[in-house]
């Protein structure tokens, strides 16, 4: 004998598995529950009752005719009529007696022998199984409802879920995370509005045809999240757990959205269900009318017991009738409930879940689209409570994850430590970089003496309303990541910041707050804007920086940005590195007319841009790094009467024109890595010269006219070929820095001392074996001034050695 205990396990389930049961299945399994009941009553009846009572037959012919056409009528089956039966049932009529006391010489175990008989010969087969059918039909039913819970394939999947699902039930994270999510007011929301209508009104264009600015805050609840200060409720055993929590979903989420097998387990047990419904219910109808309370029997066994037909009675048949009623009630319920799930699952996108479009009230909705087995897992859960979904969409969450990042940064990241990180940049500002944490710890904006901040690769970085303690904060560097600001923050940071360094891989990491910093005088862009193959990547105008007036842009586009062109009259400075990408259409420069540098790098120039001379108002050229070969056309800047500054290195200029002389005003003049082999002397009559560098070509000599340069104070001809310096050359008194390192020098004149406000000489590789005694005049020239080989340096005396070493 089996114990029933052992049959406990096939239904057993944990309370936990409750959340994935949709009303439907709970409905079904108290179904099942009352149909396996009558199964098991009945049974009982069948085990514990005599299952029909017969007696020998002793009435006329007339009357068993009248029984045997009845019990035929109702029961065909039943009636196995031998020739001798048929007989008696045609014969005529006879006179009926009364009978009293007839013996019929049968004794007890006669009569057991005949109800056996006639139970297996005259009672029908449902009659005899029926709930013994209902216990197995109960069974599988059971089972079917139960199988995505017990299948290999989807047990650990589905056990899984459940675990992580109560994990983040219970977790403290969660409920601080939602009330964090609930707690965004009313003012807030107000306040986003009229931040974005403001960004609207100051950007919009005159044209009418350029699009609008994203709006500077996050638009959804979940932004709400980091600009909270709740006090800290979590001890850092639940920060840690959170953390976990947050791999483990992450983990999960990976292996559940590679298949959708438990959605097919669920829909073939389904359908399963719903055929295995059908056919019970088919049969079942059909056979409501197979239980009768009387029975002819004739067993055939007249020679053993002296009579051929036995008059039997089924003592169950009414109540085992009533319990087929009842179970035929319960089956159309439980096909209703079949057939239902069935269409919920073929007309509902199950394989896809939303957080924004199921979960109801507050929660985050930055939660991209689930899909497949998770998402089928998810829309049963809400078929419980949604409540289930929404405490588990704060794990799904990036922004509650970078919340819960922010927390543990801001006790390991307190003031003391973030000040031992601040220094001083090159132009003596106090300066702070943050880069590779989750967010920005909240102690930083008790660093009030912070002058520039730079944050790089910081996933979740927001600036809050505290921000606006940095009173001397002017400049942002913000790099591969997207900074987001509350309302507070951002009316500081348009009122204050001064410059701003955005470095980005892709368009969403350009912040949409930048466009409406009215007080912005210098931007500096530097990541992809090349729309040629991609229209979406393009900036948005740039009419909102109403004070912008230096723009930089290290990119990669073929032609000036429509943004650009938005405050070409008011930019006073233009620098492009393009990334050696040719840069095409300058024609559009012509409207920078108050534009005072302009550095064009790395654009594949081959000439000069005809559009500069247009602008009148330049002082500075810079052409580094392009294909310059032939500048004849240096003499037609000489419009341009403001040039001060002009830069051509790293190009393949191989000769100046004698035009330049022209450009009278030039202050300074850079043309090193070039294929330069010598000066025309037509360079020396620029008498304003003061910075002049020709290094890095292969220039062979240097004029005597060198010496009209009295104003020059720097030369550069660093790895030339030249064998000699003119003595002219130290006619320029104002010399400060001479560099002549990587020639051919074998000697240094004795001049040298002509030069008292020289205080940087660079003489390495060379070929000189001994400096004059003279360079010791050069009050100036001190210790680390100045550079040569040590054998070279120790031929001078000891006294005027030591004042180099």
């Amino acid at each position: 004998m089996i114990p029933v205990a052992e049959f406990k396990q096939f239904t057993e389930q944990q309370p936990a598995f409750k959340v994935l049961k949709p009303w439907w299945d709970v409905l079904a399994e108290y179904i099942t529950i009352a149909m396996l009941m009558i199964g098991v009553f009945g049974c009982t009846l069948q085990i514990t009752q005599d299952k029909i009572i017969c007696l020998p037959n002793h009435t006329s012919a007339d009357y068993v005719s009248q029984i045997i056409c009845k019990e035929y009528t109702e029961n065909p089956q039943a009636t196995n009529a031998s020739e001798e039966d048929q007989a008696i049932t045609t014969a005529p009529p006879t006179s009926t007696r009364e009978m009293s006391g007839l013996r019929n010489n049968l004794d007890l175990q006669q009569y057991s022998f005949i109800n056996q008989m006639c139970y297996e010969t005259a009672l029908h087969w449902y009659a005899k199984y029926f709930p013994y059918l209902v216990v197995i039909h109960t069974l599988i039913f059971i089972i079917c409802g139960n199988f995505w819970f017990k299948f290999p394939g989807t047990s650990s999947k589905i056990e899984h879920f459940i675990s992580i699902l109560g994990k983040c039930f219970d977790s403290p994270w969660t409920t601080r995370a939602l009330s964090e999510v609930s707690g965004e007011t009313t003012q807030e929301k107000t306040a986003e509005r009229d931040i974005s209508k403001t960004n609207f009104d100051e950007t919009s264009p005159v044209t009418g045809d350029l699009p609008v600015p994203e709006k500077i805050v996050a638009e959804t609840p979940s932004a709400s999240v980091l600009e909270l200060s709740l006090p800290a409720i979590l001890d850092k055993k639940e920060e840690q757990q959170a953390k976990a929590l947050f791999e483990k979903i992450r983990h999960f989420r990976a292996h559940a959205e590679d298949s959708d097998l438990v959605y097919r387990v669920y829909v073939s047990q389904t359908f399963f269900k719903v055929v295995k419904v059908a056919i019970t219910l088919g049969y079942s109808l059909s056979l409501v009318g197979s239980f009768s309370f009387h029975h002819i029997c004739r067993p055939g066994i007249k020679n053993l017991m002296g009579y051929s037909m036995f008059t039997c009675t089924h003592n169950l048949a009414f109540i085992l009738e009533k319990l087929l009623l009842t179970y035929i009630v319960l089956v159309c319920v439980y096909a209703f409930l079949s057939a239902y799930a069935l269409f919920w699952l073929f007309t509902s996108s199950l394989k896809v879940y939303s957080f924004d479009k199921n979960s109801e009230g507050p929660g985050f909705s930055d939660i991209p689209d689930v899909k497949n087995d998770f998402a089928f897992m998810l829309h049963m859960v809400d078929r419980y409570d949604t409540l289930y979904s929404r405490r588990f969409s704060v794990f799904l969450s990036a922004v509650s994850e970078g919340r819960l990042r922010e927390l543990a940064l801001n006790s390991e990241w307190p003031s003391e430590k973030l000040r031992q990180m601040i220094n001083k940049d090159t132009k003596g500002r106090i300066e702070l970089q943050l880069a590779m944490i989750p967010v920005i710890p909240k102690d930083v904006y008790e660093l009030r003496e912070i002058e520039v901040l730079k944050l790089e690769l910081i996933s979740s970085a927001k600036l809050v309303g505290a921000v606006s303690q940095l009173k001397s904060l002017s400049e942002l560097h913000i790099s591969h990541c997207s900074v987001k600001m509350d309302p507070d923050a951002f009316a500081f940071i348009r009122e204050r910041l001064q410059v701003l360094h955005v470095r980005f891989t892709d368009m969403e990491e350009l912040p949409s707050w930048m466009y409406s910093l009215k007080n912005l005088s210098q931007l500096h862009l530097s990541g992809n804007l090349n729309c040629s193959n991609n229209k979406s990547i393009r900036l948005h105008s740039l009419r909102g920086l109403s004070g912008l007036r230096s723009l930089s842009l290290t990119s990669n586009f073929s032609q000036l940005p429509s943004a650009v062109l938005d405050v070409a009259w008011q930019l006073s400075k233009l620098s492009i590195q393009n990334g050696d990408t040719e840069l095409r259409s300058l024609g559009q420069l012509k409207r920078m007319n108050h534009l005072l540098v302009l550095q064009l790098c790395h654009c594949k120039l081959s000439r000069i841009p005809g559009a500069l001379l247009g602008l009148t108002s330049l002082q500075c050229i810079d052409l580094t790094s392009n294909r310059l070969q032939l500048v004849d056309e240096l003499g037609t800047l000489q419009r341009l009467r403001s040039l001060n500054i002009l830069r051509l290195s790293h190009n393949a200029i191989c000769r100046l024109p004698p035009s330049i002389e022209l450009l009278r005003n030039l202050e300074e003049l850079s043309i090193s890595y070039n294929n330069l082999e010598n000066l025309p002397i037509s360079l020396f009559n620029l008498v304003r010269l003061r910075h002049l560098n020709v290094s890095y070509n292969r220039i062979r000599l240097i004029p005597p006219e060198v010496g009209h340069l009295t104003r020059l104070e720097t030369l550069a001809i660093i790895s030339n070929q030249i064998s000699s310096l003119p003595r002219e050359l130290f006619r320029c008194s104002r010399l400060r820095s001479l560099h002549v390192s990587s020639n051919q020098l074998s000697s240094l004149p004795s001049e040298i001392e002509k030069l008292p406000l020289l205080s940087s000489l660079d003489l390495m590789g060379n070929n000189l074996t001994e400096l004059p005694q003279e360079i010791g005049n050069c009050l100036q020239l001190k210790k680390g001034g100045l550079d040569v080989e040590e054998h070279v340096l120790g031929t001078l005396p000891p006294e005027v050695r030591k004042k180099y070493l």
